[in-house]
């Protein structure tokens, strides 16, 4: 472990397909306290969203399969990775049957182990709190683009996997609408640990 990392478990099991086979709206808050890890570098997921396809307006899935949604409509318990406003990558836990394009995004997480690597990434962050409160800055800390869309999860065949390290989710996840959403705002499929300084936003 690098200087300033926190106690993780390295035996900690992979979460396994069948953990991701419910739909998004029922594995995001269960998501909550797992482990993403790539490589060496991990952070404590903190806060996610749904988003649930073909009912979905504000999902990227919600009209039909393109080569840029084809990985949400894959089997559950893989990546899909996304590009927004040309400059970010965004990574989602896909759930659900196959065809159905159901999907987590991972919102913020608490930096774990790797946090030297992950301050060489982020150079703009200022504090450790800036260095995983986004999605596109936890997948630039993380190392993770587009080359990792389709990635499997379960078998880590990229590298990349979700670990249960022991930790619990919160009894009472706090919840809220989505952010930056302009469809589907009436949902309130974000979950989040209460409290925590590492979120996006604390609301």
């Amino acid at each position: 472990m690098q200087s300033g990392d926190k106690a993780l478990a390295v035996s900690s099991p992979r979460l396994s397909r069948e953990f991701y086979a419910p739909d998004a709206v029922e594995v995001a808050p269960r998501l909550l306290n797992k482990v993403l890890v790539h490589g060496e570098v991990a952070g404590r997921i903190i806060e996610v969203e749904a988003y649930m396809g073909p009912q979905d307006p504000a999902s990227h899935a919600y009209g039909k399969m393109t080569q840029r949604n084809r990985a949400m409509f894959g089997p559950p318990g893989h990546l899909y990775v996304y590009f927004t406003y040309g400059m970010h990558w965004c990574i989602n836990a896909v759930c659900g049957p196959e065809g159905f394009a159901s999907a987590v995004l991972i919102r913020a997480l608490e930096p774990l182990a790797g946090l030297e690597r992950m301050w060489e990434r982020r150079t703009r962050a200022r504090k450790e709190t800036d260095l995983c409160s986004g999605p596109a800055k936890l997948s630039q800390a993380l190392g993770l683009e587009g080359s990792f869309d389709g990635a499997d999860l379960v078998s880590a065949d990229r590298g990349v996997t979700i670990l249960d390290d022991g930790v619990p989710p919160p009894l009472r996840p706090a919840t809220s609408g989505r952010i930056g959403v302009r469809a589907g705002k009436q949902y309130p499929w974000r979950w989040f640990v209460p409290g925590n300084p590492h979120l996006s936003r604390s609301r």
